[in-house]
């Protein structure tokens, strides 16, 4: 009989869920950056292994929100956890240990979903320093590699009877265009500096797949026209260089050349607006 379920990654900020994601699907689907909170809206990834298929969601970090924007991650966070069949609940192993997830998500009740707790960037901690290991935690390492495995076993032995939900060669359930603006996104948090890249949204505006190269014109969007400035930079440099390192990633992914049409608009104070979140895709309840 087969397996097959939805595994939330849940977490604060920063502690390797996107990169986790990654290392498990085997392909870049998640936006990587050492800046915190650059998930916004959850990822999902697939991984079809023997009679096994799992259904990864990336989700936002669970924060105290200090603006609307905060308030619709930490919204789709918390039905990831709600809509989840396994909660794999990261945390780094050199802040050992976890403190209990109903308390870092604010949440009345604990959770329906068992949770595995998985112990994050363990290349860091050597032998020596680490604790016993417990049933129901696992340690990991994106980077070397160390407890894939087993934390595919733990979770496997969670997951439901099931059919299959899709196909067994399918790496991720949303749309190119989806990933074509997170991977824009990811090279403004790349190639801006210091608060810049929270300001910045991404929209594809038109998505030609049939074209040779693809054609995809996207909007930049930021929230006042000195930081439209700062984002095109001296010459068209900066938005230039935004453009060819979104383009490489998306052109990665998508396994074609890519036309990247991309242009930078002022979005005022879309990050506190609830219509203009709405336009983009940020749901607060």
């Amino acid at each position: 009989m087969t397996r097959c379920g939805t595994i939330v990654l849940a977490g604060r900020p920063n502690v390797g869920k996107s990169t986790l994601l990654n290392a498990l699907v085997g392909e870049h689907l998640a936006i990587v950056s050492p800046k915190p909170q650059s998930t916004r809206l959850p990822v999902v990834g697939l991984l079809t292994k023997d009679d096994t298929q799992y259904i990864f969601t990336d989700s936002p970090g669970l924060l105290e929100p200090e603006y609307r924007l905060h308030e619709a991650m930490r919204a789709a966070a918390l039905r990831a956890i709600d809509d989840a069949e396994v909660i794999a609940y990261l945390h780094p192993l050199a802040e050992h240990p976890a403190p209990p997830l109903a308390t870092v998500a604010q949440l009345t009740k604990p959770p329906r979903a068992p949770i595995v707790i998985v112990y994050t960037k363990s290349d860091v901690v050597g032998p020596p320093g680490r604790p016993a290991v417990h049933p129901s935690e696992v340690f990991v390492s994106a980077v070397s590699g160390e407890g894939i495995d087993a934390l595919l076993a733990t979770i496997a032995k969670q997951l439901p009877e099931s059919p299959f939900h899709y196909d067994p060669d399918e790496l991720a359930t949303q749309p190119m265009r989806f990933f074509a603006a997170e991977f824009i996104r990811e090279a403004a948090f790349e190639q801006l500096h210091e608060e810049l890249p929270y300001s910045v949204a991404s929209e594809i505006d038109e998505f030609r797949e049939g074209a040779e190269p693809v054609y995809i014109r996207a909007v930049l969007y930021v929230e006042r026209d000195s930081q439209k400035g700062i984002v095109i930079g001296e010459g068209g440099r900066t938005i230039k260089a935004l453009g060819a390192a979104a383009r490489a990633k998306i052109e990665a992914l998508l396994g074609q050349r890519v036309f990247l049409d991309l242009h930078v608009k002022v979005l005022p104070k879309w990050r506190r607006d609830e219509p203009s979140l709405k336009r983009l895709g940020y749901a607060t309840s």
